[in-house]
């Protein structure tokens, strides 16, 4: 399974179906790290540092991080949603067929209706 680092808006309800599932998800808040206003790029860089993959409902501009850089221990970006444990299960399938995430991104998206 693998070893997450969910940023401070990511939902904390998916975090806790992702551990059921199996995963190693540390929050900002555990790891001391929320309410600091800490820039995108520091997040990221926090996150590979502790080999972790970042968790992150903010696309646009972790996107545009994975464009301008690649070494990274791994980016998931998703879409808001109100299942979480849909979301988790859609997360963890991601994961598990993408392989190694080293300097991956992964879009996680609302599933078809």
């Amino acid at each position: 399974m693998a070893r997450l680092y969910a940023d401070e808006n990511f939902p904390y309800q998916v975090v806790e179906h992702l551990r059921q599932l199996g995963h190693d998800v540390v929050t900002t808040l555990e790891a001391e790290q929320a309410g600091r206003s800490v820039p995108d790029g520091e997040v990221l860089d926090f996150a590979s540092r502790h080999d972790r993959v970042l968790l992150t409902l903010n696309r646009w501009d972790f996107v545009a991080l994975h464009r301008s850089n690649a070494e990274h221990a791994g980016i998931i970006v998703c879409s808001v949603d109100v299942d979480a444990q849909g979301q988790a299960e859609r997360i963890n399938e991601a994961i598990q067929t993408a392989g190694d995430l080293v300097g991956k991104l992964l879009r996680v998206n609302l599933p078809s209706t």
